[in-house]
């Protein structure tokens, strides 16, 4: 039965409700994404806390290594996570995804510091951070799908954004939180010891989006594709090797190229604003870290409103012209956004973060959705998980290094505006010419 057909459940309570879904899948991302940020904000302390002192520079460039080494682990999850999902359904990814990032978070915050045990400090960070990853490369895909799948005909992208804005929201709340503490504690206080107490919370947060999860059924989109795709020997089976089932996932490697080309410019840009502007602001802008944390946060807020807009545009207009639109507009803005934040001014600082944040957020609300079309139901936790994950892996990943980096080696502080509009160019442009339009195509069936 086509999940647009059925009666809807009268209560949010019930498992079947629509809102349940919705909150099932927002809430337990939302919990992910607090984890998972929390690095990109204490960044400066990490190094301090993690690295020698004697070289600050390189120590900031090796936190970055750090951050980019989990995004590495990303593409072995999206497989794990990605053959679980296919094989046993979406929930049983979506439960345990959120379990292994709230132990890695929480375990981050008890870590001894490079001055108590030397090396074995980042080798052990970089342990907590993998397993981050590997949480991360099962849940994007997962969560997704579920909701793609829930979503009633002609309200995909609109479900799909709505949800994924949460991923923002935590962001924003980090950046709150960690000024709380600064103001409450003090910078001494919180740079010696406070800085652990959001990763001790974000275990319990990740807890709380366990439960909030473990209860809710899969989609019957999934469950209904699933048993035909038995037939054709397309979902893993008991006793069949992981190897064959995963083989299975490219026969739609030309979907999976497209995923690449078009998350290349999204991840770019997307992690430019969140896991290094912070960063740039302090270094390059010398602004306080009070004003990059606010400024930052007002950013991300924005871009977590939009977001659900942005999807009810793309549900009417269609993926390729958001494509477009995000993508010029990312290409036309990125200077001037990193010139004015770099200006050392509030409004400054606002202004050029909140012109990367719109062009995010027309573009994103066309790719969460738009990349999961790209597959047939029966592989698409499989085939979305690796490709998604490595392009994330390779552009996202690698980001906040390279963009700190051109940097240092050439000594312009805009070298990272013109970095997101070489990939735009060279990745961007390709995915958009190539990608079919797949507003109303069927989520049975590939588009090849």
């Amino acid at each position: 039965m086509n999940q647009s057909t059925a009666v809807a459940p009268t209560s949010w309570l019930h498992k079947d409700s629509p809102t349940r879904k919705l909150l099932g899948g927002a809430i337990g991302n939302m919990g992910e994404q607090f984890d998972y940020s929390i690095y990109a904000f204490t960044a400066p302390i990490i190094a301090v806390n993690f690295f020698p002192s004697s070289n600050p520079v390189a120590a900031l460039l090796n936190t970055f290594v750090v951050y980019a080494l989990s995004f590495v682990a990303r593409p072995f999850g999206g497989v794990m996570f990605g053959y679980i999902g296919d094989r046993f359904g979406r929930l049983a990814v979506l439960t345990w995804t959120v379990v292994l990032m709230g132990v890695g978070t929480m375990l981050i915050g008890l870590l001894p510091s490079y001055s108590s045990v030397g090396v074995l400090a980042p080798i052990l960070l970089v342990v907590c951070r993998l397993l981050q990853g590997l949480s991360l490369g099962g849940e994007t895909t997962g969560v997704e799908s579920y909701i793609a799948e829930s979503a009633p005909d002609g309200k995909r992208a609109s479900w799909t954004s709505l949800v994924m804005s949460f991923a923002y929201i935590p962001v924003a709340l980090v950046a709150c939180f960690i000024l709380g503490l600064r103001t409450v504690m003090g910078d001494a206080a919180f740079e010696a010891w406070g800085w652990r107490i959001p990763f001790l919370l974000g275990g319990v947060v990740a807890f709380a989006g366990y439960l909030l999860r473990r209860n809710l059924d899969d989609p019957d989109e999934y469950l209904e594709a699933k048993a035909e795709a038995d037939q054709l020997a397309l979902v893993p089976k008991s006793g069949e090797s992981v190897a064959h089932a995963l083989g299975q996932s490219f026969k739609t490697r030309k979907s999976m190229l497209l995923v690449i080309l078009l998350l290349a410019p999204q991840s770019v840009a997307a992690y430019l604003l969140t896991g290094y502007m912070y960063t740039y602001l302090v270094k390059e802008g010398h602004t306080t870290a009070t004003v990059a944390l606010l400024s930052n946060a007002a950013a991300v807020v924005v871009l977590a409103i939009l977001l659900p807009f942005m999807g009810r545009l793309c549900d009417r207009f269609g993926r390729k012209r958001m494509y477009a639109a995000g993508a010029a507009w990312l290409f036309i803005s990125a200077y001037p956004a990193f010139l004015l934040a770099g200006s050392g001014s509030l409004a400054g600082a606002l202004v050029g973060q909140f012109f990367l944040a719109f062009g995010v957020a027309v573009y994103t609300s066309a790719m969460f959705v738009g990349l999961i079309e790209l597959f047939p139901t029966a592989v698409r936790c499989r085939s979305h998980g690796i490709s998604y994950n490595a392009a994330v892996a390779i552009f996202g990943g690698t980001t906040p290094l390279v963009a700190a980096a051109l940097i240092s080696a050439t000594g312009n502080s805009l070298a990272p505006a013109f970095y997101a509009m070489a990939i735009i160019v060279v990745f961007g442009i390709a995915g958009i010419v190539l990608v079919p339009e797949t507003k109303d195509v069927s989520l049975r069936e590939s588009i090849y």
